[in-house]
């Protein structure tokens, strides 16, 4: 018995799964992946310090290319309020998501998926 417990403590631990999407994150997933693959959007996952338009495989608009700022919560929630103003020029079709809370909770779940 105690030869199982110690191998069983040398095996390597999963990973920790991302969190529970929010329900606010379900227009973002109406275009956009977690899961590394392209759609309509460029995957969301390991947003997060990634710079902007820069996912592989993704056609950006120019203005996203020349965004080029690397992803963090602040500009995160900046686009999401108002991704016209955010990064002008930007072809996403989406006004914004007005509620802070909602911007709170995708944001923060944006963060869990690396």
């Amino acid at each position: 018995m105690r030869t199982l417990l110690f191998a069983a403590a040398l095996l390597p631990l999963p990973a920790l799964a991302a969190a529970p999407a929010p329900a606010a994150f379900a227009q973002c997933a109406a275009c956009h992946s977690v899961n590394g693959s392209n759609g309509v959007g460029p995957s969301l996952k390991g947003i997060m310090g990634r710079k902007a338009g820069s996912y592989p495989g993704f056609r950006y608009s120019r203005a996203m290319k020349t965004y080029g700022k690397p992803w963090d919560k602040t500009s995160l929630a900046a686009y999401l309020a108002n991704p016209q103003q955010a990064v002008p020029g930007n072809t996403m079709p989406f006004p914004g998501v007005p509620d802070a809370g909602q911007r709170t909770a995708i944001v923060n779940y944006l963060a869990t998926l690396k």
